[in-house]
């Protein structure tokens, strides 16, 4: 398998501990790619747009994925998928949901809006741990993303 360049992981996520246990799995699954957050569909939809605290030449690099939780304060997941998957120089950006939810109306809203993927957060760290192990070597090792034609 060829080794590609990290990319950028953008976790949207209002709740800080679920945020700190998704970035500690992350790291203990060896993932080596930068991850940046935001806390609300708002502030995802800025930092994608780079506007705001986000014009700053550098401050919102480009996510390779986005990992998106659907119940945040402003402007929640669904909305922000929907806006995300009708823009076109943002929907080609894979959104993954990662949310608490099991309930069937959100997984089927999330694939009707366009998400790419949707999982259920795992109960456990170590689970957790796994997820993001599996989201690794799904995304990042397996998938070819927008924009690797080159590499």
């Amino acid at each position: 398998m060829t080794v590609r360049d990290p990319v950028v992981i953008l976790l949207a996520e209002d709740d800080p501990d679920d945020r700190m246990l998704t970035i500690r799995a992350l790291q203990k699954s060896r993932l080596s790619n930068e991850v940046r957050f935001v806390e609300d569909g708002e502030e995802l939809m800025a930092y994608l747009r780079r506007e705001g605290v986000y014009a700053k030449k550098g401050a919102a690099p480009r996510p390779g994925l986005i990992l998106l939780d659907l119940n945040m304060p402003r402007m929640d997941g669904r909305e922000a998928l929907q806006e995300i998957k009708s823009d076109a120089e943002l929907r080609r950006i894979p959104v993954v949901v990662l949310t608490t939810s099991h309930a069937e109306q959100d997984i089927v809203e999330s694939y009707d809006l366009g998400v790419n993927a949707f999982v259920t957060k795992p109960v456990t760290f170590d689970d957790l741990v796994q997820a993001m192990t599996v989201l690794d070597n799904f995304w990042f090792q397996l998938v070819r993303l927008p924009g690797e034609a080159g590499r």
